[in-house]
C-alpha cells in the first residue's frame, strides 16, 4: 500500500527540493581534475542549505549527465550511489532520478535506501534524445526482483525535451497511467527543466485521479506562481527556483529557498 504523501514527507503538500549532481565520470562534463570527491561536496553544500531553509524532502538527480541517455552505464550508477549514500539526508525522505533510465533509479534507490524515485514511465515520446519508449512493467517487476516494494514511483507524463506520440489528453493520460501502471504520484512537467506547465494540465490530471493519487508540479516552481499550483496540486518538486539567478545548473542559493518556502507556508491549504 502506497505510504500517503502526508505521512512519507509530514506536510500534505510537500516540496521536495532538488538536489542537481554535476556531471558524473564517463560523461562529457565530468570535471576529471576535481573528481569524485568535488561532485560529493558540491552536493553536500547544497544539500545542507535546503535542510536548513525547510524543504520536506531531496530528489537527487543527474541534472548535468547532458546529453542524457536512455541506457546509463555501470559508473554512473556506482557515482550515483556513492554520492546519494555521503549527502543523504537523515531525517527527510530522499528520492533519486538518474536520467533516463529507470531500472538504474530503482537500483540506487533500493542500496541507499530511498522512499521514492522519480521518472518517465509510460507512454510514447519524441524527444531531445530520439524516440523514448519507457516500458513500466519492466520496472516494477526490477522493483519486485529486488524485493525494494517500499521504493515508491513517481511518474512524469508530460516529460521534458519531449512531446508525446498520440492524441490523448494530459487528463486521459493521467487516468489510463493511474489504472494500468500503478504510479505512487503522478507527476506534470513544462517543456523544459525550470518551464512551468499550463496551470490547466495539473488541474485536469488531478481531476482525472481525485483522491485517489497524488498529482504534483515537476518543473517551473517560482515565488511568483507557487501559490496558484498550489490551489491544485498535492506538492511540488522544485530546482531551478532554488539556484543562483534560477538558473538549472548554478549552486543552491540559500536566500532564494526561504523566500520560497515562506511563500509556500502562506500557500498551503
Amino acid at each position: 500500500m502506497t505510504i500517503p504523501l502526508s505521512e512519507l514527507f509530514g506536510q500534505s503538500q510537500p516540496i521536495i527540493a532538488m538536489a542537481h549532481l554535476p556531471a558524473l565520470p564517463g560523461t562529457p562534463r565530468y570535471d576529471a581534475e576535481g573528481g569524485m570527491q568535488a561532485l560529493v561536496s558540491w552536493v553536500q553544500r547544497d544539500v545542507e542549505i535546503l535542510l536548513n531553509s525547510g524543504v520536506d524532502g531531496i530528489l537527487f538527480c543527474n541534472e548535468d549527465d547532458r546529453p542524457y541517455s536512455f541506457d546509463v552505464g555501470y559508473e554512473a550508477v556506482a557515482a550515483m550511489a556513492r554520492v546519494v549514500t555521503e549527502c543523504k539526508p537523515t531525517d527527510l525522505p530522499f528520492g533519486v532520478d538518474l536520467m533516463w533510465d529507470p531500472r538504474a533509479a530503482m537500483a540506487v534507490a533500493a542500496a541507499t535506501g530511498a522512499s521514492f524515485i522519480r521518472e518517465v514511465i509510460t507512454g510514447v515520446y519524441e524527444s531531445d534524445m530520439g524516440l523514448w519508449n519507457p516500458d513500466a512493467a519492466e520496472l516494477l517487476r526490477y522493483r519486485r526482483m529486488l524485493g525494494a516494494e517500499q521504493v515508491q514511483v513517481y511518474m512524469n507524463i508530460t516529460p521534458e525535451f519531449a512531446s508525446a506520440l498520440g492524441t490523448r489528453t494530459v487528463a486521459e493520460r493521467a487516468r489510463s497511467a493511474a489504472v494500468s501502471s500503478t504510479p505512487d504520484a503522478i507527476l506534470i512537467a513544462g517543456p523544459m527543466a525550470g518551464t512551468e506547465p499550463d496551470l490547466a494540465w495539473v488541474r485536469d490530471a488531478k481531476e482525472a485521479v481525485g483522491e485517489a493519487l497524488p498529482v504534483l508540479l515537476n518543473t517551473g516552481a517560482r515565488i511568483d506562481n507557487i501559490a496558484d499550483f498550489l490551489q491544485v496540486a498535492d506538492g511540488a518538486i522544485v530546482g531551478s527556483t532554488f539556484k543562483v539567478d534560477g538558473h538549472t545548473w548554478n549552486p543552491v542559493d540559500a536566500g532564494r529557498v526561504a523566500a520560497f518556502m515562506q511563500t509556500v507556508r502562506k500557500a498551503r491549504r
